[in-house]
């Protein structure tokens, strides 16, 4: 199963890692966030990462999802890409790491076209005004 690690700017990833329990009922397997702080130190959140990776992956991969690409949290992440073992993708949403999630017991590939379906999926226009003629 495809292990699947989040690196946000605090306190994001601890945030959706309580909302997959709520929706999952439950905590997920295979599943860590690291939340960096404005300030910490980004070797020590490199060694973080590459920690939790080991420990992540039984084999299949980890997906690692960031928030901001740019941002401390991404930088950090894109050095521990591995094309086939760790595949590392931007601006998590809740849909995204839903349909991650939903997906993980597939190949690593797979996983990942998935997560980025669903957040284009996931991001629409809601329109409750009242239109003419209606």
């Amino acid at each position: 199963m495809v292990g699947i690690l989040l690196m946000t700017h605090a306190p994001l990833g601890q945030a959706f890692i309580a909302a997959c329990a709520h929706v999952f009922r439950g905590p997920t397997e295979r599943f860590e966030a690291i939340d960096v702080l404005a300030d910490q130190d980004l070797a020590e959140v490199q060694k973080l990462a590459s920690a939790a990776i080991c420990r992540l992956d039984d084999g299949s991969g980890v997906l690692v999802i960031t928030d901001v690409k740019g941002g401390t949290p991404s930088n950090c992440c894109n050095k521990l890409a591995d094309a086939g073992r760790v595949e590392v993708i931007a601006g998590i949403s809740l849909p995204m790491l839903l349909r991650a999630i939903t997906y993980r017991r597939d190949t690593l590939d797979v996983v990942v076209e998935m997560a980025l379906a669903g957040a284009q999926s996931g991001a629409v226009r809601v329109d409750n005004r009242i239109r003419v003629g209606e």
